[in-house]
């Protein structure tokens, strides 16, 4: 492994690091602010995080984004009609997500190996567009399934609203990533399309709130922290870690290192908030993780790249 090669999986590394951090912001913000106030304000200073990236790189003609920024990609015409699709699936997974982590049965680590199923969702949905699933992605999906049968799986085969709702809200990650990728290879810039998009899902989220929620100064300078982490770290700092990471890593082990948030949220939530999974969350965990890593094997295509155009993380997401 060249240096070049072993800096961009350092950043990579970190992006998963602060992706995985990522729900335990999300995690703690929920105990003083409302889920779409917290959204609407992580996803704003997300939107604005983005803009100095957008002009550094429209500033450089000789690179090769630049270029894309400079033509018709970047085209206000074809960002806006985009992002507006994108951030209404993007709300609708964010909402789920953030809502879902309010349930104190749902910590930080459950919450972020239930969404990243969409590792696996993304692949199976594709037959909808006449992809070829490989035999390593059915595999990977069933591991997967079982392992989220140990992690949420309750006495008398139910699952806790939750995790229900973070397992409802992995469909539309996996959507908003299959999207992503149409409007990006259909000659939409990413970087400005991300930007729209987060705007767009503030929007929505912040109207939500208004009609919703209670949104007072002092939840929101007690949110402050996370929210700033949410929105700053986990979007804009992470997303710019992962364009110049990605650019000379290679694209499956960018997948693999990416996968790492939920370990990363998992430990983050143990060391920060003392939440503990259990045996059998452990074991649920490290199925559904060997799951992800199958469903990956001949299928080192652009998912995982795509889907921290979100959030959310793994939107982050990621998101």
């Amino acid at each position: 492994m060249n240096t070049q090669t072993l800096r961009s999986n350092l950043m990579l590394l970190l992006t998963a690091i602060i992706w995985g951090l990522a729900f335990v912001a999300q995690r703690v913000g929920a105990a003083y602010v409302g889920p779409f106030t917290f959204n609407g304000v992580r996803f704003a200073l997300g939107s604005l995080s983005l803009v100095p990236l957008i002009l550094f790189l429209n500033g450089k003609p000789s690179s090769r984004e630049s270029q894309d920024n400079l033509s018709d990609r970047g085209n206000l015409r074809v960002v806006v009609p985009a992002g507006l699709a994108a951030g209404l699936v993007l709300f609708a997974g964010a909402s789920l997500q953030q809502v879902g982590l309010a349930y104190a049965g749902t910590t930080a680590g459950k919450a972020a190996f239930i969404t990243c199923l969409y590792i696996v969702l993304v692949p199976i949905l594709g037959i909808l567009w006449k992809q070829y699933i490989s035999p390593s992605t059915w595999l990977g999906a069933v591991v997967a399934l079982v392992g989220l049968y140990f992690l949420s799986v309750r006495q008398g085969f139910s699952f806790s609203a939750g995790d229900l709702l973070e397992l409802a809200g992995s469909f539309f990650w996996a959507g908003h990533i299959l999207l992503i990728d149409h409007f990006t290879n259909n000659k939409v810039n990413a970087l400005k399309l991300a930007c729209t998009q987060y705007a767009v899902c503030s929007v929505l989220s912040l109207a939500t709130a208004l009609m919703f929620e209670a949104i007072t100064l002092t939840g929101l300078r007690e949110a402050a922290i996370p929210i700033l982490y949410g929105g700053i770290l986990s979007v804009g700092v992470a997303y710019t870690l992962q364009i110049f990471g990605q650019k000379h890593a290679q694209p499956a082990h960018a997948a693999i290192i990416l996968s790492l948030e939920t370990v990363f949220a998992a430990l983050g939530g143990f060391i920060i908030l003392h939440e503990s999974l259990g045996a059998r969350g452990i074991a649920g965990c490290s199925l559904m993780f060997a799951g992800m890593l199958m469903s990956q094997f001949q299928n080192p295509i652009s998912q995982v790249r795509l889907s921290k155009i979100q959030s959310g993380h793994c939107a982050n997401n990621h998101r």
